[in-house]
């Protein structure tokens, strides 16, 4: 694991972050959640609330600990056949788990290479796509589709992501009415309990009343709230990593009140969030050594709490899948792991979080592959020393014929698209480019029948409340 800060670090973090709440307070706008925090013993003045170190201190308490995101396939729903034994995912600190982004604004055409706006096609197709791989864990949009009215956006997003794949889902919401309607959707699908909702605080130290309007949603229907900040190192916070966190932590931690006022117990990720902000480009890039330090530094924060994390992994500033992509995503995708992070998203994005692509998502699920590779126990019993082994085989001998090497020489990593052979070989089978395989691949696991489609009947009953809510917004 990186360790950035240890524990007394941490508290002294948290220390400080305890003073911020009660001395400078944050905005909270949401007359709801001023009601909440007043009734049960802030100071509010105005907008301004002043949250004492208590009213944290119960909602650590109260934040469970564990809690599981289902997969649909599992639960022999309608439209989905069983999925092997997979149930979903266990969050808690200490298990790790990749999945892609949301909501980038362009997509690199699979067919064209060229950038363009996405479509709810592009959202159900990646998905699809991140169905098939093996690595990724859960899927969100990596779309912001452009195709459909801006009021259901959300939901045509969520709608496609349903059709895409069974794996536990992480979206983002307008509101808590499409909270709501997303609910019914996945229950049509099979599972109430296959996702969770991404909201974000405005830095720095501003609970939005969209923002508020989710927390709450999220608590009264027992949807899992990811609660991340965004606060950047010289603009939305002083100029300093710690400092960055400190605001970041404290509006993590406002929001869990919030959360935890409106229901104690009810399930919550901890957001993790430094960023870097590039002075010369004007841009809050992601691949920054300082970025990854920084949300290394904030997920000790939420192990120290005992809460699941939310971080990043595989995701690069470079414009298009070229060297720079396969550098920085490779980089930021064994940094993210060992931070052991418990979810771990943005895998294959591009351009700081604006474009997505096909082919970096294929990519991006080896390389997490080889990351997940670095987090496995390195065992030190009796059969992992292998003395009666050494002692058998002797000074100067052989273990290639063992029994012993038979039964284990399949636990090590191997790359299904980077290339280990020789020279030679490499060159009889075509001198290919990770680039010509990554795109091969891609191809072809597009062409590949969709084994988690939904059937029409499905696909109808999820466009019906799409349409209901596009009225009602009329």
């Amino acid at each position: 694991r990186l360790t950035v800060w240890d524990d007394a670090a941490c508290w002294r973090v948290h220390e400080a972050t305890l003073a911020l709440l009660e001395e400078t307070g944050v905005e909270v706008r949401h007359a709801a959640g001023r009601e909440l925090l007043a009734e049960a013993g802030a100071r509010v003045d105005g907008t301004r609330a002043r949250i004492p170190a208590a009213l944290v201190d119960a909602a650590l308490q109260g934040a469970p600990r564990h809690f599981k995101l289902r997969d649909r396939g599992a639960s022999g729903g309608e439209g989905h056949a069983r999925r092997g034994e997979f149930d979903g995912l266990e969050l808690e600190d200490g298990r790790s788990y990749f999945g892609t982004g949301s909501d980038c604004v362009y997509v690199t055409d699979p067919d064209t290479g060229e950038r363009r706006r996405s479509t709810t096609a592009d959202v159900e197709g990646m998905a699809a796509l991140a169905d098939k791989l093996p690595n990724l864990d859960f899927v969100m949009s990596m779309g912001l589709p452009s195709d459909v009215p801006a009021q259901v956006g959300d939901l045509a997003q969520f709608a496609a992501m349903l059709a895409g794949t069974r794996k536990p889902l992480l979206t983002t919401a307008h509101d808590g009415v499409s909270l709501g309607r997303m609910k019914d959707m996945a229950a049509i699908c099979g599972e109430v309990r296959s996702f969770g909702c991404y909201a974000m605080p405005n830095p720095p130290l501003i609970h939005s009343e969209e923002a508020l309007d989710k927390v709450l949603a999220c608590a009264d229907l027992d949807i899992p709230l990811i609660y991340a900040p965004a606060p950047a190192v010289g603009t939305t916070a002083p100029a300093s990593m710690t400092a960055t966190i400190v605001v970041g932590n404290a509006e993590t931690l406002s929001g869990l009140v919030v959360h935890q006022l409106r229901r104690t117990g009810a399930p919550f990720v901890y957001g993790v969030g430094c960023g870097a902000f590039d002075m010369r480009t004007a841009v809050d890039v992601y691949g920054a050594p300082e970025h990854f330090l920084g949300n290394a530094a904030a997920t000790d924060l939420a192990r120290f709490y005992g809460l699941p994390s939310f971080s990043y992994a595989a995701v690069a500033d470079a414009k298009s899948f070229d060297e720079q992509w396969a550098a920085e995503a490779g980089m930021t995708a064994v940094i993210g792991a060992l931070s052991r992070a418990t979810l771990l998203h943005d895998v294959g994005y591009l351009e700081s979080g604006l474009q997505s692509s096909y082919e970096t998502i294929v990519l991006g699920d080896e390389l997490v592959g080889y990351a997940r590779a670095l987090l496995v126990d390195v065992g030190v019993d009796d059969d992992a020393l292998a003395l009666n082994e050494i002692d058998a085989v002797g000074p100067g001998g052989s273990h290639l014929s063992r029994g012993y090497t038979r039964r284990h020489h399949r636990e090590t990593w191997r790359p299904r698209l980077f290339d280990r052979a020789t020279h030679d070989r490499w060159a009889a089978a075509g001198a290919t480019t990770l680039k010509q395989r990554v795109t091969a691949r891609t191809a072809e696991l597009c062409e590949e029948p969709h084994e988690s489609g939904l059937e029409q009947t499905i696909r109808d009953r999820l466009q019906a409340v799409v349409a209901e809510a596009e009225g009602s917004s009329r």
